[in-house]
């Protein structure tokens, strides 16, 4: 299924992004180009950086024995990155349920100035003492609520794949 053609100025709405950085010569594959792996670790690296400002820190997590697993991923790969290029990821939330969110990722070259790449995930809350899936605390859910809102505003539908759910 091929995403919809979405532009840098609409992602741009999603405000600031949650990772930036210039793709390294280390990161490039035997086609010259930034190689796959290396998407995954830049939309990892902006989860983590999502968690953090929703409230999901490692003190958070210690203090409860809580964490999140993703539970499923799609991506789609739209434009090739290569080596020098800078590249940010921006955040969308799409849904939520008691125990699960659904988000998506952008990743953005800025230097070509395109929307490079779309992923999407499902992620779980996690009761690490018992390696089971969670409820979101109520302080943390009405956060994610509010986050989730917030980007309603927004004239452009989430480009979900359609086989995943929160």
């Amino acid at each position: 299924m091929k995403p919809p053609a979405l532009t840098v100025p609409q992602i741009l709405q999603l405000g600031p992004p949650a990772f930036r950085t210039v793709v390294p010569a280390a990161w490039a594959d035997h086609n010259g180009h930034m190689n796959i792996r290396h998407f995954t670790a830049a939309f990892d690296d902006a989860g983590d950086a999502l968690y953090l400002l929703i409230g999901l820190t490692p003190e958070f997590h210690a203090a409860r024995g809580t964490g999140t697993f993703d539970l499923e991923h799609h991506t789609h790969f739209i434009r090739e990155v290569k080596v020098g290029d800078a590249v940010a990821v921006y955040v969308r939330p799409v849904a939520r349920s008691a125990k699960r969110m659904h988000y998506l990722m952008f990743l953005v070259n800025e230097t070509q100035g395109v929307v490079a790449s779309i992923f999407e995930c499902i992620n779980s809350f996690m009761d690490l003492t018992q390696r089971k899936t969670a409820a979101y605390p109520p302080d943390l859910a009405a956060q994610l609520d509010a986050w989730i809102a917030a980007s309603a505003h927004l004239d452009w539908p989430a480009p979900v794949c359609g086989a995943m759910s929160a």
